[in-house]
């Protein structure tokens, strides 16, 4: 029978149209302002007791909020008025003290049968709404002092094992000073220095005495330093940044000194800005003979455990892991399982063969920020953040043979803990602490604004079009006007379940693409006409305009689909978001202009007697 779909295709485009609207559905429902409070330390328990502190302080405060809840973990407080999100954010920072990350979110309130069925919706991006910036400073002057501090412990070993006396050798500031015993130990040190030290600088002068060496990095090797310790820290932040799973983040240099990282469409920032924000690094030093080293607390599972005095130079660092993995001991307790690099292993393995017996102690330093209260002239409550650094031994074991490239750390407070270790160690090494000095929601008004602009050029554009439709091919404008809804509802369903991420420049490629989706439309219909002139018959005319149209409708969509790719491939954030929609949009644009508009002709006029076409 001419013009009719047999069953199977009847129930696939069905199908279609099921899926498109189950999964643009969710959309529908926007998500609740809220405010999210999780723990510096993966370790720390969120339970309902903090909960009706949060809540407490919103009360006092006067900010209204409907739900809260608390999983352990993280509590979330949905407030009623999204204007009041940032005042909230304060108050309850104010309350729960910097041992707390506080951090605004978006609470979804998709039904549960949608999620059930995996339905979630759409990302949007800085641009809209949703997403998280960070402006980070890299502290610098510590990456040049952990490169003076480790040449100095280097070039007291080579002194002692040269017999070269010295009265003392110290780091002043920026400045390696040293004094010796007579000027032969001077002349000595010096022809050892400038051997082995070639970015060590002798100072002449100074104001010291003929017995005195004053050494400094020179300007070359300073420039170097600063500037391998800003790309150590972006690649490490990318490399957490793809541990998170956020799609299309921004990583970027910002001045000298500055890092600044932007994460659209991201679902739990209290627990992004835990992992961008922590500055944290492993030092296995030896247990300290006595005669030199530092003390520091020896942290449990159960608390505080003794102190413990370790010797100030490091075995290796974290800088000589390549692979951690979260795992469990034989007896289930959280575990890290640690692979070095061959310069670590050879190293970790000199250390140990000659010191069979003594204790190696694992020292998890971490920079931290509290926040520090005070009342100014104006009697009102002013909190400043005061960076600081916290050194723990989370193990210390006997060592009882000669270790290699694998091993584990043990002694961690939970697998959380373990699971955000095994993170940090995997993206790498900080050449440098950071701190965070700016973080905020970007986009919570002027997003909205976007949003509304957007909708309203979809909304004008396709008016337009299906107006157009109506007016030039009458009723097969009607099943052109249906595909085309159709299409952008398969659009949104797509890009919700593929989870990407939607940029104003997406937002320009749907308006593209309601455009292009009924040029196949338009070929079809002038085809028909054209068949129709030359005397066909109507259902002949009919299957003749899809037959013969299709190659050209192939053609020119595949084209335009090679261009979105190389764009996708090439461009950078908003470019991508660009080609993303308007590669999903051709190929659902085929279905619907091609198959459905087919269908639906089928449906009415398909094998009928037809006097006339209305086209």
């Amino acid at each position: 029978m001419p013009n009719k779909f047999p069953l199977w295709k009847n129930v696939l485009i069905l199908l279609v149209v099921a899926f498109g609207f189950i999964f643009a559905a969710p959309n529908l429902y926007p998500p609740d302002s809220a405010i999210q409070l999780s723990g510096q330390s993966g370790a720390m328990v969120i339970d309902q007791t903090v909960l009706d502190k949060i809540e407490s302080s919103l009360d006092e405060a006067g900010i209204e909020y409907f739900a809260g809840e608390a999983d352990g973990s993280t509590a979330l407080v949905r407030l009623r008025d999204g204007k009041l999100q940032l005042r909230a954010k304060e108050v309850i920072q104010a309350e729960m003290g910097g041992e707390y990350i506080v951090a605004l979110n978006l609470a979804p309130t998709t039904p549960d049968w949608l999620v059930g069925l995996g339905g979630t919706p759409m990302k949007l991006g800085l641009d809209l709404r949703g997403g998280v910036h960070f402006l980070l400073e890299v502290d610098l002057d510590s990456a040049l002092t952990n490169r003076l501090e480790a040449d100095l412990l280097n070039i007291k070993t080579e002194l002692r094992e040269e017999r070269i006396r010295y009265g003392s050798l110290s780091l002043k500031g920026r400045q390696i000073v040293g004094r010796f015993r007579d000027e032969d130990q001077v002349e000595r040190a010096t022809a050892l220095i400038r051997a082995n030290y070639r970015d060590l600088r002798l100072q002449p002068g100074q104001g010291q005495s003929a017995l005195s060496l004053v050494l400094n990095l020179s300007d070359l090797a300073t420039s170097e330093i600063e500037d391998n310790a800003i790309k150590q820290n972006l690649t490490s932040l990318r490399n957490r940044v793809n541990e998170l799973g956020v799609s299309e983040p921004l990583v970027s240099r910002q001045g000298k000194n500055r890092i600044v990282v932007e994460l659209p469409g991201v679902q739990d920032t209290a627990e992004a800005k835990r992992i961008i924000g922590k500055t944290a690094n492993l030092e296995f030093r030896l247990e300290s003979d006595g005669r030199s080293g530092e003390t520091f607390d020896f942290r449990t599972p159960s608390g505080q455990g003794p102190d413990a005095r370790l010797e100030n130079k490091a075995v290796i660092t974290g800088e000589n892991v390549t692979d951690a993995r979260a795992s469990f001991d034989e007896n289930g307790r959280p575990q890290v399982s640690i692979d070095l690099d061959a310069k670590g292993g050879w190293q970790m393995g000199y250390a140990t063969r000659d010191n069979i017996g003594r204790a190696l102690g694992v020292l998890f330093i971490e920079y931290k920020t509290r926040l520090d209260k005070s009342i100014d002239e104006n009697g009102e409550l002013v909190i400043t953040p005061v960076p600081f650094v916290e050194k723990n031994i989370i193990s210390l074991a006997t060592i009882r043979g000669q270790l290699g490239t694998s091993f584990r750390i043990t002694g961690l407070d939970g697998q959380r803990e373990s699971s955000e270790l095994a993170l940090l160690l995997r993206a790498g090494a900080l050449a440098a602490p950071m701190y965070i000095v700016e973080e905020r929601t970007i986009g919570p008004s002027l997003g909205a604004e976007n949003i509304q602009l957007g909708v309203k050029s979809v909304t004008l554009g396709m008016a337009m079009v299906l107006l157009f439709m109506l007016v030039v091919y009458k009723g097969f404008g009607v099943f052109a006007n249906v595909a085309l809804m159709m299409n952008l509802v398969l659009l949104v369903a797509f890009m919700s379940l593929l989870g990407a991420t939607l940029t104003l420049p997406g937002i320009a490629g749907i308006v593209l693409t309601v455009g292009m989706a009924v040029d196949a439309n338009v070929l079809i219909f002038s085809r028909i006409r054209e068949e129709l002139a030359s005397g066909a018959s109507n259902q002949g005319a009919i299957s003749a305009g899809y037959d013969r149209a299709f190659v050209s409708i192939l053609d020119a969509n595949i084209t335009t689909l090679i261009v979105a790719v190389i764009l996708f491939l090439i461009g950078s954030g908003p470019v991508k978001g660009f080609a993303v929609t308007l590669s999903l949009g051709i190929l659902t644009s085929m279905f619907t202009s091609i198959v459905m508009t087919r269908g639906l002709v089928n449906l009415i006029v398909g094998g009928r007697k037809i006097e006339k076409l209305w086209i």
